[in-house]
């Protein structure tokens, strides 16, 4: 579907207002940048910001619905013939190959630098991530239960959203602080743990 004028409009001014924030936190730090500055960074009112972000935190994470969206989209289309680890490994591929190839961090690798040393080092982020990760969990788990209704139970099925999401992020975490910002390195270190964690889920 083609996007509309008006879309198009909202996409660019989202867009703006990440960048602005990101500029401000980058610059004169996250605690001592508001709203309303990011606002009129971005030359919009303190109103338009809200009204795209409810609060600053916000703007650190405005993609992650979408990788999210997907996630749901690969369990959802499982073949028939598909086992757990195998629906999760093509969930791990599809959403991290879209995330480099048009994610934030794609276009304004700035960005993906600020939330990295963001999420390292202050507590309102980390809050928010940990926020968004137990609501992924919650729906993954959810999506896989309606995907393999004969196989997994609400256990199980959390039990492997948990290895599987714990892995990844710890190995990110890990390979952040081991190799810095390098993407090779972190696709291959999350990699590894996805194939660990898989081998652990065999059973299922």
């Amino acid at each position: 579907m083609e996007e509309t004028r008006r879309e198009r409009k909202k996409r660019q001014t989202r867009q703006l207002l990440i960048r602005a924030a990101v500029r401000l936190f980058a610059e004169q730090g996250y605690e001592e940048t508001t709203g309303a500055q990011i606002a009129a960074a971005a030359d919009v009112s303190t109103k338009t910001f809200f009204n795209y972000f409810p609060s600053k935190e916000d703007v650190l994470f405005a993609e992650v619905e979408q990788y999210y969206g997907l996630a749901l989209e690969v369990i959802a289309d499982r073949a028939p013939d598909d086992t757990v680890p195998q629906v999760l490994r093509r969930t791990y591929d599809r959403v991290i190959a879209d995330y480099f190839r048009q994610g934030p961090g794609a276009e304004d690798p700035e960005l993906a630098e600020v939330y990295q040393r963001l999420l390292a080092t202050v507590p309102a982020v980390q809050a928010k991530a940990l926020l968004i990760t137990f609501d992924a969990q919650r729906r993954i788990t959810g999506a896989l239960l309606e995907a393999f209704p004969d196989r997994l139970d609400p256990i199980s099925a959390a039990s492997a959203t948990g290895a599987f999401m714990g892995a990844v992020q710890a190995a990110g975490m890990a390979s952040l602080e081991t190799y810095g910002e390098s993407e090779q390195d972190y696709l291959a270190s999350t990699r590894r743990a996805v194939d660990i964690a898989m081998r652990g889920l065999e059973s299922l």
